[in-house]
């Protein structure tokens, strides 16, 4: 049994895709860049922000910035009620390894601020002990700090934790960790880039991963 369950949220909890990748194309258009396939805009979602635009083609640091503006100014107001859903199974299956006490913590590309925000407005608070953002690290993923952080946070050693999340981002942090880890094929990332990475195990829906945490 796992006492630590590390959890993505874009991809892994709640379903970002489609808001994320109008708002990155938005973006594209508002600044007058060469617009990008809803596919490359997608492989991006995992990384913090600013890298979603530095990697999605060449740019300088200085574009890279004004992405990264303009793309906050423009989810804020794409950010209505109702939507970003919570994937089949999620809030169940949270609750549930809550309740066996396990701790459930959060490791997010996301700015902290919204991060916070959609876990209270999709009614998660009540399960989740940490949150950890890309603000709150120096190295956002793939690199281990998110979940050493977390290990230190909660005084557990990484044969005590599980990693899940949608890309081979997620993975890779996770492996540098030296965590099990965990990869979902519903999300961002493809079967064979989770396998690639390293993934310890894979589940087609979020509710899988209750064998791997409680057995």
């Amino acid at each position: 049994m796992k006492k630590l369950l590390i959890l993505d949220f874009d991809g892994t909890m709640g379903d970002t895709r489609s808001l994320i990748v109008r708002t990155m194309r938005q973006t594209l258009e508002h600044l007058g860049l060469p617009m990008q396939s809803e596919e490359a805009c997608a492989a991006m979602i995992g990384l913090p922000l600013r890298e979603t635009f530095t990697q999605l083609m060449p740019m300088s640091e200085e574009t890279g910035r004004r992405c990264e503006e303009t793309y906050n100014r423009l989810f804020t107001a794409n950010n209505v009620a109702g939507a970003v859903p919570l994937f089949e199974g999620v809030r169940e299956t949270v609750a549930e390894v809550f309740s066996r006490g396990v701790t459930v913590t959060i490791a997010s590309s996301r700015g902290r601020d919204s991060l916070a925000d959609f876990v209270r407005d999709l009614g998660l608070s009540p399960y989740i002990a940490h949150l950890v953002s890309a603000w709150d690290v120096e190295h956002a993923k793939p690199a281990p700090d998110m979940v050493l952080r977390l290990l230190k946070l909660t005084g557990m050693a990484a044969a005590d934790a599980l990693v899940v999340g949608d890309t081979k981002y997620d993975i890779m942090m996770g492996r540098s960790a030296g965590v099990d880890t965990c990869g979902v094929t519903y999300g961002n990332g493809s079967l064979r880039e989770l396998v690639e990475a390293g993934a310890t195990h894979v589940a087609d829906c979020f509710s899988d991963i209750l064998p791997l945490v409680l057995e």
